[in-house]
């Protein structure tokens, strides 16, 4: 019995979501790289604050102002 109303509430869960839905453009090749851009700023800025060795917090933080720049660009 259990098992019958997992599969209607899986159902109307499913319907709910395709009614809610409305279709949009895919993404374009610049908001994939902005969004990739912005994914790889957020993982250097993790990186340098922890990081402890100074030539490695310097290479990280010339990265980070790379990053910015390149998202400046595309704005």
């Amino acid at each position: 019995m259990s098992r019958g109303w997992e599969s209607k509430d899986v159902e109307s869960q499913q319907a709910e979501r395709e009614w809610g839905e409305r279709p949009t453009a895919p993404p374009t090749e610049r908001e994939r790289r902005r969004r990739s851009l912005e994914l790889s700023l957020t993982a250097a800025r993790r990186d340098l604050a922890a990081a402890k060795h100074p030539r490695h917090r310097e290479m990280l933080a010339g990265a980070v102002q790379h990053l910015e720049a390149e998202i400046a660009k595309l704005n």
